[in-house]
């Protein structure tokens, strides 16, 4: 489906969105880790976290230059998310899914033009949050195949979607919720449906009782004919080849290296804090602080080494996936898997160094450890990439073995 890209022009007397300051970075952490621990204990949304990252004009950055906004590539984007999962992940997790939404509508306009243009309006007043629904009892995630439950009908100049989503990360606070659905037509079409927040019909079931990342707010989403204007579906096409079920490489690259930045921001979390700790702890026998002592500095050392090794291995390829480089792209999976154990090794040391203060809730470790675990759920999982990058491997080799031959 062709869509025709929305320009500034299409705002007329628009507020304009705010300008991201990365300067701000470590004062928005600050803020969010000071009310981290109480939305974590309550399972509570950290609406005033969000409240933050707009005004800092982290959560438009990704919005191309031709709509108005900075324009954000991948670099600046795990920069940004590296310093809110420090801060609280949860508000950091809810924030990428904004910023991929529009980092794609940038790439790749699929929005229609008016729907587009209101959600920059909302956007450049408070934040607007944005997240595609795609998960079900049933289904599972459509990366791994299959057609989606919920169904869109038509009724006159609406479709009426019906079903129920689950694992909707943000759910409570979204504005936009890109419910991914199948219409009861034959043949069946696919695509992505912008439901607005407060639609008729629309009812977010608090069923989050979660280990990790509690104050995200994962809940379900129950869909009973809510109403969608005809024109506000996203990528709907004939259900053959599942489109959008499967993202392509530069969204998946941009889902990958964004989502380890964030855990790797926990991670960084958790050794700032055992490193603080290690300092202030004077055992009696010792009569001076655990840092002074070799097995703790051997310990840090091997926790800062696979975490600068991780940051700098997904800057490194953000940078030149903006650049435009494939083969980056093509890599993004292996770095999650990389920086993923990198981060939630780093915390299970951090833990195991330090005993009981590790597990006990007056300290933050033991939730840096809760939450840096929930980084194996995220697409792409470790099973498919480690598949897909040793077929792709084995290929190589075989048809180096099949080249001809020279003289």
């Amino acid at each position: 489906m062709t869509r025709t890209a929305l320009s500034t022009e299409h705002r007329p007397g628009a507020t304009a969105l705010p300008t991201p300051d990365l300067a701000r970075l470590p004062a928005v952490t600050e803020a969010l880790a000071a009310r981290a621990a109480e939305h974590d204990h309550d399972a509570s949304f950290p609406a005033e976290g969000f409240v933050l990252a707009h005004e800092a004009g982290l959560l438009t950055a990704t919005v191309a230059t031709r709509y108005g906004g900075p324009g954000a590539g991948l670099a600046d984007t795990v920069r940004i998310l590296r310093a809110l999962g420090a801060g609280d992940p949860a508000v950091a997790l809810v924030t990428a899914m904004t910023l991929f939404t529009h980092a794609a509508e940038a790439r790749t306009p699929g929005w229609p033009p008016a729907a587009y243009a209101a959600l920059l309006d909302a956007s450049a007043t408070g934040p607007a949050l944005v997240n595609a629904l795609r998960v079900e009892p049933e289904l599972g995630s459509p990366v791994r195949g299959g057609l989606p439950a919920t169904t869109a009908r038509r009724d006159g100049d609406h479709w009426l979607l019906t079903g129920r989503k689950i694992y909707s990360t943000g759910a409570v606070g979204l504005s936009r919720m890109l419910v991914f659905a199948r219409t009861d037509e034959d043949p069946v079409r696919v695509g992505s449906f912008i439901v607005r927040a407060g639609s008729p019909g629309l009812t977010v079931e608090p069923t989050w009782d979660h280990v990790g990342l509690r104050a995200s707010r994962s809940d379900d989403v129950v869909l009973d004919s809510v109403p969608v204007p005809a024109g506000d579906v996203i990528a709907l096409d004939e259900a053959g080849d599942i489109p959008g079920a499967r993202p392509d490489p530069e969204t998946g690259a941009w889902n990958a290296l964004g989502l380890t930045a964030l855990y790797l921001g926990v991670a960084g979390a958790a050794r700032d804090w055992l490193i603080h700790f290690l300092h202030e702890r004077v055992p009696t026998a010792l009569g001076a602080p655990l840092a002074t002592l070799s097995r703790f500095q051997t310990a840090v050392g091997e926790i800062e080494t696979a975490l600068f090794g991780a940051d700098t291995l997904v800057d490194t390829l953000a940078a030149r996936i903006d650049s435009g480089d494939q083969e980056a792209a093509d890599r993004a999976g292996a770095a999650k898997v990389l920086g993923t154990r990198a981060a939630i090794t780093a915390v299970e040391q951090a833990v195991a160094l330090i005993g009981n203060h590790g597990l006990t809730r007056a300290n933050p470790l033991q939730r840096h450890y809760r939450d840096v675990l929930c980084a194996r759920v995220h697409t792409p999982q470790d099973d498919s990439v480690l598949l897909t990058t040793g077929r792709a491997a084995l290929d190589r080799a075989l048809d180096r073995t099949s080249a001809p031959k020279g003289n």
